[in-house]
């Protein structure tokens, strides 16, 4: 039996974030990892998908600008945007990772970790091997999710790819389906489309169906662009493999590619956690309070996906940066910030999420969208612009397509929610994450003065047309 202050199960980012507070807060603390340190956003998540798309939205760029446009007349090397992958994930290696928990003086337990009662966890090495763990004051649960595999016929026969599979490839396949019309279909369609690859989509509605509609709209119309065979409101019904592939049925025909991608969600991975052994169900999301505090106890956390409050790695770490401080904190018997925004809350997990989805072009989003406000009941008033009539938009690429919309409640004329879409929109927003979190007014806003010729020049359009509306 091995005594530790904290046992953090899950040593991907965000459980290495809330095990770093809680070290620095001074309580000794473990870490029990089964299989990469450093979790699915290093090695099959994030990092790897965003490191595929960079090179063709590169290329794409400079062949909207006459003069850079000559310079990339051939095709892409996508065996060099493979390798640049594998160098970004360290050919699938967590060395440097493990140096890191060892600087931080966080011990590591490798192998599968379960609940075993009451601030006790019990690890199984690889080789069978048993590691009894005891919390002298709390365990956090950071354990993740995985792919959901929808109920459709013989769907589990035809060996899927999810998005492990996707990131991990090191050739791209003549052809690819996929079933799903979320974040990670349109950026993995956008990526093997770039690749060569001949790519359908099966979107079960309209895509990216939890942004403002025009945002899936515009990527839909730049997917088909790119000869992506979009397919919306295509519910699929059966899939099966033979010696041609993979051939999927929807209720509108079918199609024949050499591999199926499954993009539909996400489930908790807490279906083999011990959760039965503390009366809780296993394969459920695992509920907290903004401390991430599960509800129930005062010795168990989680932290990111497994939450459900909001599937996204940046999230998750900011989740973990309050958890490790609560734990922290209530360990060394300190009266903690728990008001809203306070040190050790979530809050902005309600209403200020920031998201860039990388796809071509970009979808930049934080806070509520729209419909979102409204059905919260919030007085809601919507202001949109063009993007491309920005300057500093057209300086950057010829024909600039795009769209920009902030969500304002008219009684405290603070901002709900922006959304921008079109070419390197990711960077705009962060200024949009700010004046929400800090719930800046308008007339405030008003003072920001944005350099000219940037794209940032767009906040000044849209408060112009706030007040010219009004």
């Amino acid at each position: 039996m091995s005594e530790y202050d904290l046992i953090v199960i899950g040593a991907g980012a965000v459980g290495e974030n809330v095990a770093d507070r809680a070290s620095q807060g001074g309580l000794r603390v473990v870490i029990v990892e089964q299989e990469l340190v450093g979790g699915s956003c290093s090695y099959w998540a994030c990092i790897p998908s965003k490191v595929l798309l960079r090179s063709p939205a590169a290329v794409n760029a400079a062949k909207r600008v006459p003069g850079a446009a000559a310079a990339v007349g051939g095709e892409l090397d996508v065996p060099a945007v493979f390798a640049r992958r594998n160098w970004w994930t360290g050919d699938w290696n967590d060395a440097s990772q493990v140096e890191w928990l060892q600087s931080a003086g966080i011990d590591l337990v490798r192998g599968h970790a379960r609940i075993s009662g009451e601030r006790a966890v019990t690890v199984t090495g690889a080789d069978g091997s048993v590691t009894e763990l005891r919390a002298t004051h709390a365990v956090a649960v950071c354990a993740g999710s995985a792919a959901l595999l929808p109920d459709i016929d013989g769907l589990p026969d035809a060996a899927p790819w999810t998005s492990r599979d996707a990131t991990s490839v090191q050739t791209a396949p003549t052809s690819l389906a996929i079933i799903g019309g979320g974040v990670v279909a349109v950026e993995l369609a956008t990526a093997f489309a770039a690749f060569g690859t001949r790519v359908t989509i099966l979107a079960g509605s309209a895509l990216l169906d939890r942004f403002e509609p025009f945002a899936g709209e515009l990527v839909a119309d730049a997917l088909r662009d790119r000869g992506v065979d979009v397919r919306l409101d295509a519910t699929a019904t059966r899939v099966r493999r033979d010696q041609h592939g993979v051939t999927i049925d929807w209720d509108g025909g079918s199609v024949t590619a050499a591999e199926l991608l499954v993009a539909t969600g996400r489930v908790p991975r807490t279906d083999d956690l011990g959760l039965e052994s503390i009366d809780l169900a296993p394969g459920d999301w695992l509920s907290t309070d903004d401390s991430l505090r599960v509800h129930g106890f005062d010795w168990l956390y989680a932290a990111g996906d497994i939450t459900h409050r909001a599937l996204l790695t940046h999230q998750g770490k900011y989740q973990a940066r309050a958890a490790g401080d609560a734990i922290a904190a209530r360990a060394r018997g300190e009266q903690l910030d728990l008001e809203r925004w306070g040190r050790h809350v979530a809050s902005a997990d309600h209403t200020a999420i920031a998201q860039v989805t990388f796809t071509d072009p970009e979808v930049a989003s934080v806070g509520l969208t729209a419909q979102q406000a409204k059905d919260a009941d919030y007085p809601v008033r919507v202001v949109d612009y063009d993007l491309g009539a920005i300057q500093g938009a057209q300086i950057l690429a010829d024909g600039y397509a795009g769209r920009a919309r902030m969500v304002v409640d008219t009684d405290r004329e603070v901002l709900l929610g922006v959304t921008f879409v079109g070419q390197d929109v990711g960077e705009l927003l962060h200024a949009a994450t700010i004046a929400i979190v800090g719930e800046v007014s308008i007339d405030r806003l008003w003072h920001a003065v944005p350099s000219f010729p940037t794209m940032s020049e767009i906040w000044l359009r849209l408060l112009e047309t706030w007040r010219d509306e009004a």
